[in-house]
């Protein structure tokens, strides 16, 4: 199935599920859209029944012009597993995804199986001067983008891939990393739909309100954290305050990988989330 809508919450949330099998929901990153799983949709769907799907101000999905909250994003999960008919199921969440499934694993917690964290944080840090630097950066990467495409995209990669993987990025753009995803693919993706100012600004604001650090302890369903050592947008720090916050999680480190360590180190990440899937 492709293309698909659902009604949640006053909205039209976009999906797209493959598979069959348990459940197995994707929640996307900051500023943009479910394709980002580009590297584990596939894959995953051989295994599981895999849901991936546009947040609220993303994609193609809805983007109500409001100031988005952490819970909103939660209750649209919620809201797409009714529509569904899916009582339970297990969430990924990567970066912003995964602070939204963290808020779904607290206040939803009979209707999650297991939880997986990628890259991701609990609180936002106090001082809130770097959110509105944040903002910016990204406004003014949407107006790069909608400029020159491929200089942005490679110059908003180096904070996300290693450098010797750039390389081997830049010097072929058509190479088809893991039989999965090319340097041209990202590039068209960014293209596509991306996040405008507005719904920048509406993101941002749930970002701001970023706090469940000492809620962790509630959830008792068994959560595996997956962090890269050299990911300077979610340090591994902060991962590993997650996990020690949690009562029944398991940490892996990602070693020599940043951000976009789902991408770059797919199918070890791959495997790792289809064995504790399964385990």
């Amino acid at each position: 199935m492709t293309g698909q809508f659902a009604e949640v919450n006053g909205i039209k949330l976009s999906y797209e599920m493959a598979g069959e099998g348990k459940p197995v929901f994707l929640v996307h990153g900051f500023g943009v859209s479910k394709e980002v799983w580009i590297a584990q949709f596939q894959p995953l769907a051989k295994e599981f029944k895999v849901i991936r799907f546009d947040n609220r101000g993303a994609g193609n999905s809805d983007r109500p012009n409001e100031p988005y909250m952490m819970e909103m994003f939660a209750d649209d999960i919620r809201g797409l597993m009714d529509d569904l008919n899916i009582e339970k199921a297990s969430v990924i969440g990567w970066s912003l995804g995964g602070m939204i499934a963290q808020h779904f694993a607290i206040k939803y917690q009979k209707r999650l199986d297991k939880l997986i964290l990628i890259n991701t944080m609990a609180q936002w840090p106090s001082d809130k001067s770097g959110l509105e630097m944040y903002k910016n950066s990204q406004i003014e990467g949407y107006y790069n983008t909608m400029k020159d495409p491929v200089s942005t995209f490679y110059e908003r990669a180096k904070m996300g891939f290693t450098r010797d993987f750039l390389k081997e990025m830049k010097a072929d753009p058509k190479k088809k990393f893991f039989g999965l995803w090319s340097a041209e693919d990202l590039i068209e993706q960014s293209k596509i739909n991306p996040s405008t100012p507005q719904d920048i600004t509406n993101q941002v604001n749930a970002l701001g309100h970023m706090d469940v650090i000492d809620q962790l302890k509630a959830i008792k369903n068994e959560v595996l954290v997956i962090c890269a050592d050299k990911d300077r947008q979610m340090p591994k720090a902060v991962n590993v305050k997650i996990y020690e916050n949690l009562p029944n999680a398991k940490l892996v480190v990602i070693e020599g990988a940043g951000h976009d360590s789902p991408k770059e180190r797919a199918p070890e990440i791959n495997q790792l989330i289809i064995d504790f899937l399964k385990s």
